[in-house]
């Protein structure tokens, strides 16, 4: 039964032993505005109110540093693809990329990885400073640098198993309600095609509010190292 019900998630369609369900992950380029190339429009408008909504916000967070302007249109990118996969696993039959620890943990890891890197070689003394809070008693800082170090080493898992838990229990829970459809007397099929709707409308929250914590997490993880 399990199998069965997380089969969903399996990339199983392939050609040549080529798993082309993860072209799916570029077909976000098809939401890019066209009006980038054209003349601009009320849509285009309303994309560079967002981006620059968002620029706006992770300029603030990472601080006043030389480099916080240009540093925010990595995170901004980010927000984006993760937003057009998550919404792009909706549509019926599109494999949803981001519910894989495969693709969020291919994004993490190596943005926490240079992260750590850039602190570590450039700004060691100010790394050595966020082991040990302020105001830690003597006795408490070896605890304090081992739960530290621990907290710091699984960011980027909590990062990727936050955003695939997240897109997996919305699917799994309307896959779940979905089976049930021809176990329903046909006066309550009304009602289960409503629920549908609503959880419909929580995934499609679901899929803003996760990428945008995705972003601001790992924008505040790299104003630590600044």
């Amino acid at each position: 039964m399990m199998a069965n019900l997380f089969s969903i998630f399996d990339p199983s369609t392939n050609l040549l032993n080529l798993p082309f369900n993860w072209l799916s992950t570029f077909l976000g380029l098809l939401f890019i505005p066209y009006s980038f190339w054209l003349i601009p429009n009320r849509h285009f408008y309303l994309w560079n109110f967002i981006l620059n909504k968002l620029h706006l916000e992770f300029k603030t967070l990472l601080g006043s540093g030389s480099h916080s302007s240009s540093s925010t249109f990595i995170f901004v990118s980010m927000f984006f693809f993760i937003l057009f996969n998550n919404f792009l696993g909706l549509f019926p039959y599109i494999f949803t990329s981001t519910s894989h620890l495969t693709l969020s943990l291919s994004l993490s890891l190596p943005l926490w990885l240079s992260f750590m890197l850039y602190g570590w070689i450039n700004n060691s003394n100010h790394m050595f400073i966020h082991m040990i809070p302020q105001g830690t008693p003597g006795i408490l800082m070896p605890f304090m640098v081992l739960i530290e170090t621990i907290s710091n080493i699984i960011r980027p898992g909590t990062l990727a198993v936050r955003l695939t838990a997240n897109m997996i229990a919305g699917h799994l829970l309307m896959t779940l309600l979905s089976g049930t459809g021809p176990l329903f007397p046909s006066y309550l099929l009304i009602i289960l095609i409503l629920i549908q709707i609503l959880l419909l409308i929580l995934e499609s929250a679901v899929a803003v509010i996760q990428s945008y914590v995705i972003a601001i997490l790992s924008t505040l993880y790299s104003s630590e190292v600044n």
